[in-house]
């Protein structure tokens, strides 16, 4: 049996007890019920994830899945390819945003590399290569489907190690040049939106980039014919090996009950990915933030989960999950600190009878 299918069958639902007796002291704390709207809302769903009332949050961990793409052969992206390994390690010197931003919310960062185009002779990189990069998906499949459930299978082994490790809150983090090319084809494939809904402008292209990316995209799509009813077969065929090694780290998260906030565009497609894999995981998921990349609101929309933040960013990195780190372990303390009208002695409201 693989890991996968293993990993599929231990995601239940949540913990609908645990969800009522978290409303029923939300209720009972000193406010107006429903006042703190989404921090109340996150400490019931916390509460259905982990099956506890009262959670803590013990040690935070965002992953950054890194890989490369082929299809920036098209002249999809503003930056090249050599980006990807000079951003990898400069996350592991400590300088980019996602380790400023995971500094502030008191997290850990945590580095795969799992199909980045060029060596990383790293210590600070965990190394789960699985290619040099996808093909280039506007000519052939970007990878084998034992690729992708090897990319899917590698990301529930990273969500395993860190949960083993202590972790209570996953987030999800991307770098690779030219991946919401992917991301896109792959909200085309699965919602069967508009190209001009799904594609943006990624790091920043012109208009005559925009046009071939779309083009790509729509070319790619009516050479390789991917299956909308197979999440794998759209994850190999225009996918991208850190998007699925995000997919499968929302699914480890799951079977193991552990919430995971999902960052901005890239970690969306991979959302996406893994709740047409199994359902059940986007019980586990946190909406982070909305992306300024058109397409994120799509997928959000068909994820039926609501960002916290609405902040014009479109960095990726998992920056926009870690801001969001913050409020998840507010929604814990409120619950868990905030006395309740019986022990505050302060009254409840009056009810008015007719």
């Amino acid at each position: 049996m693989s890991l996968l299918f293993e990993t599929l069958n231990k995601i239940e639902p949540l913990d609908e007890e645990a969800m009522r007796k978290a409303r029923e002291r939300q209720d009972q704390l000193t406010k107006p019920a429903g006042s703190l709207g989404v921090l109340e809302d996150i400490s019931v769903k916390l509460a259905g994830i982990t099956g506890n009332v009262i959670n803590e949050i013990n040690k935070k961990t965002v992953v950054v899945m890194a890989a490369d793409h082929g299809v920036t052969e098209e002249g999809v992206s503003a930056y090249p390819k050599e980006v990807t390994p000079q951003m990898v390690l400069n996350f592991v010197r400590g300088g980019a945003a996602i380790n400023v931003l995971a500094r502030h919310a008191g997290a850990e960062v945590v580095v795969v590399d799992i199909g980045v185009d060029a060596p990383i002779n790293s210590p600070g990189v965990i190394q789960q290569k699985v290619r040099s990069g996808t093909a280039n998906f506007a000519k052939m499949p970007a990878m084998g489907r034992d690729e992708a459930v090897r990319a899917l299978e590698i990301g529930i082994e990273i969500a395993y190690q860190q949960i083993d490790n202590g972790t209570s809150l996953l987030a999800t983090g991307d770098m690779g040049i030219g991946n919401t090319t992917p991301s896109s084809a792959i909200l085309r494939v699965l919602t069967g939106r508009s190209i001009d809904e799904v594609v943006g402008r990624g790091t920043g292209i012109d208009d005559k980039s925009l046009k071939v990316k779309k083009a790509v995209i729509e070319k790619a799509i009516d050479l390789l014919k991917p299956n909308m009813d197979d999440p794998i077969d759209v994850l190999s065929k225009v996918g991208g090996l850190e998007i699925g090694g995000i997919a499968g780290l929302m699914i480890g998260a799951a079977a193991r009950r552990v919430p995971v906030i999902i960052d901005g565009f890239i970690s969306g497609a991979a959302a996406l990915i893994a709740s047409r894999i199994s359902p059940q995981s986007i019980d586990y998921m946190i909406a982070s933030h909305v992306s300024v990349e058109p397409g994120h609101r799509i997928m959000l929309e068909e994820l039926g989960l609501k960002p916290m933040l609405h902040m014009n960013m479109r960095l990726g990195e998992g920056t926009g999950a870690v801001l969001a780190m913050n409020m998840v372990e507010a929604a814990t303390k409120i619950i868990k600190e905030m006395a309740t009208f019986a022990e505050a002695g302060v009254s409840e409201k009056e009810t008015v009878l007719d």
